[in-house]
């Protein structure tokens, strides 16, 4: 062989032993077994939640929730769950690897094994009562209304199928129409996923009110208390309106930094306030759930009591004051809520809490939240259409027209993934309800949710409010 030949060879080789390396480095940084392992443990998290909060059969929980979902699709032919009732436990792996554990706690909800709650959160969670609802099925005697509701569950001839759950309309701060899915109903606690953020919102409010917090103030986090930190001019309001520049990237892909926070850390708050800067605070607007677990921790620590505090303060100042009846919030090992996500509560409480946001944060002639707080929280971040825990449609900076063309200008709502949205008409006095496993991001059938605003807003009349 000659000289040249070999040295050709020698090359060839060192290029391929260092794409061998490359893609060995790849594999270490990405560590797909921890995206596996995140995707186990998500399913068996909302497993859990279907089957023993929300009460639906195993089979039509995974269904709906993962069988259709894109981002599964390699997996699922070697994903396999196991419902064990016995010890209210949901266990899934991948081929018999990468097991993932959640188990469902009464009163309280479901925890990964490093969630587990301790005995004074079970304590604190037995202590709250869930009365059934008294009130008969509320259906409307218009027919605009039974027709708007039948067309929002209807089930479109192509694409993503809606399950559509729970539907509660109040008008004039009245349930005037209500519709289920079967196995659902007005007493069935319901996963909001982020209309949770809101319910964050809500507490932070309660807090400002009572002279605890400013949201303008700098963030109460300790990692951030040097001067020399680029973080400790982060504010409570940067963090509510996901203005933080905290490199806190949610993409759902199992490799992203909130994958890794929601279901491979114990320390939420924690692992999140340990985020660097990617931009100057309060200059970028990116939606993360680090930024509210950051909150949540803020909330933890200004409440007291670790989880049993929040559980205890949350339905005395919050909850119980607005008629919420079937309130279930989740808690990470370091005893804070997991507000990004994790609340329950049945479409009556939701709409309730709408109503509270309606009426200006009063509700049975007490302020519960401070006046003006709606309007701080539904205004928008820069050119973003979110405020500070709730969604906006005002129009854009130059624009004429509202953000989503069909629903009100003045609207605004709280949304979370596979379309749970609670939606607020000032103009019409109107608060509409619609949760339900929409697994078609990133819109989670606005489409339908649009129609169903529009089909009754134009249904109800303008009348003020009682």
């Amino acid at each position: 062989m000659s000289k040249q030949r070999k040295s050709i060879g020698v090359y060839v080789g060192r290029i391929f032993v260092g794409l061998l390396v490359i893609l060995f480095g790849l594999i270490l940084w990405k560590r797909p077994d921890n995206a596996i392992r995140i995707a186990t443990a998500s399913i068996s998290d909302v497993m859990c939640s279907g089957v023993f909060v929300s009460g639906l059969p195993p089979q039509r929980a995974f269904d709906e929730s993962f069988a259709t979902d894109k981002g599964l699709k390699i997996l699922l032919p070697g994903l396999h769950y196991v419902v064990d009732r016995a010890n209210r436990r949901i266990t899934t792996d991948w081929h018999g690897r990468f097991s993932s554990v959640s188990t469902y706690y009464p009163s309280y909800g479901c925890a990964l094994p490093w969630q587990t709650p301790g005995v004074g959160t079970l304590q604190a969670a037995h202590e709250v009562t869930n009365p059934p609802e008294i009130r008969p099925l509320v259906e409307s005697n218009d027919p605009e209304i039974r027709d708007a509701l039948a067309r929002a569950f209807a089930e479109p001839a192509t694409g993503a199928r809606r399950h559509v759950h729970a539907i509660v309309v109040m008008h004039n701060g009245d349930i005037i129409a209500e519709r289920y899915a079967n196995g659902f109903d007005p007493d069935t606690p319901l996963l909001a996923y982020s209309v949770s953020k809101s319910v964050i919102n809500a507490l932070v409010g309660i807090l400002v009110k009572q002279g605890r917090l400013d949201v303008h103030a700098l963030a109460p986090v300790a990692a951030w208390n040097g001067p020399a930190d680029p973080r400790h001019t982060l504010t409570l309001d940067n963090l509510l309106r996901m203005a933080s520049g905290l490199a806190l990237t949610e993409d759902d892909s199992g490799f992203d930094p909130v994958s890794i926070m929601m279901f491979q850390r114990s320390d939420m708050a924690t692992y999140a306030a340990q985020a660097k800067l990617k931009a100057k605070p309060g200059t970028e607007w990116e939606y993360s759930s680090g930024n509210t677990l950051i909150v949540a921790g803020v909330l933890r620590d200004a409440v007291g009591g670790g989880a049993a505090g929040m559980i205890r303060f949350a339905h005395r100042e919050l909850f119980d004051a607005i008629g919420m009846r079937h309130v279930l919030m989740e808690f990470d090992g370091a005893q804070t809520l997991i507000g990004s996500t994790r609340i329950y509560a049945s479409a009556r409480d939701w709409a309730r809490f709408g109503q509270l946001y309606l009426n200006d944060g009063v509700a049975n002639g007490r302020r519960i939240l401070p006046s003006q707080w709606n309007t701080y929280s539904s205004s928008p971040t820069f050119d973003a259409p979110y405020g500070a825990g709730f969604w906006s449609n005002v129009p854009a900076p130059g624009d004429r027209e509202p953000r989503i063309a069909g629903l009100p200008a003045d609207a605004y709502f709280a949304s979370g993934m596979n379309g749970q949205r609670i939606v607020i008409v000032p103009s019409k006095h109107l608060v509409i309800v619609r949760f339900g496993t929409t697994v078609d991001p990133p819109n989670f059938d606005m489409k339908g949710l649009v129609r169903l605003v529009a089909d009754v807003s134009g249904a109800v009349s303008d009348a003020s409010p009682k």
